[in-house]
């Protein structure tokens, strides 16, 4: 995800050309909401991405915003600072994954909800809507960057609409630190920043949606 953003933040683009192996670079706390309907059909995700503070700050000092450095913004920051996360490259998948029983769900574009600051952290929503309704109960949802240069949590919950429930299935962290640090191996060493395998799946939680009895 913070491919596109970087396009737009030179202070980003700065910072990531510096050459460091550690992954990943930016944390985000997200959280989901499946919109169901009453005949249990699903239309799309509502996607928090909620920001790490070092990050927000760099995007506060990049627009220009929080002059008085208390870590709010006014009304008309908030107007400047919409929608800033929401200029998407081309195939840029928007680091949500979706699954039904017959395959991945195609997702529509972002549509903007809105940003807000919560102690120095941007906060913001957009909705993902599927391309074509279809049956909530046995969906998986996986929030992930594949190159892990940004961090997801679940922290801030899913909502899985009336009548279901998201079961969340956490990632074995050993299997994937082991995976990982095998493919760097086979990385030259001076690659590894501009090759990092795409392990970002291996680390995401799995959120299977459960209804009914």
């Amino acid at each position: 995800m913070i491919r596109a953003l970087l396009l737009l933040s030179p202070i980003l683009l700065l910072t990531a050309a510096t050459p460091v192996v550690a992954h990943p670079h930016v944390f985000i706390d997200s959280g989901l909401r499946l919109i169901v309907d009453a005949q249990g059909r699903a239309s799309g995700i509502e996607v928090t991405w909620e920001y790490d503070e070092l990050y927000s700050l760099l995007n506060f000092e990049d627009l220009g915003l929080d002059s008085d450095y208390d870590g709010e913004l006014t009304e008309a920051e908030l107007s400047a600072l919409d929608g800033f996360d929401l200029h998407w490259i081309p195939g840029y998948q928007g680091d949500l994954y979706v699954e039904s029983a017959a395959g991945p769900v195609a997702l529509g574009p972002p549509e903007g909800r809105g940003v807000s600051v919560h102690a120095g952290r941007i906060r913001s929503l957009h909705l993902r809507p599927f391309l074509q309704s279809l049956p909530a109960a046995g969906l998986v949802l996986r929030v992930y960057d594949p190159g892990f240069y940004t961090s997801y949590t679940l922290a801030l919950g899913v909502a899985a609409g009336e009548g279901c429930r998201a079961e969340i299935i956490p990632p074995d962290l050993d299997a994937a630190e082991t995976r990982l640090k095998s493919k760097l191996a086979a990385i030259p060493a001076n690659q590894t920043e501009t090759d990092f395998p795409a392990v970002g799946a291996t680390f995401a939680d799995k959120v299977v949606i459960r209804c009914g009895g």
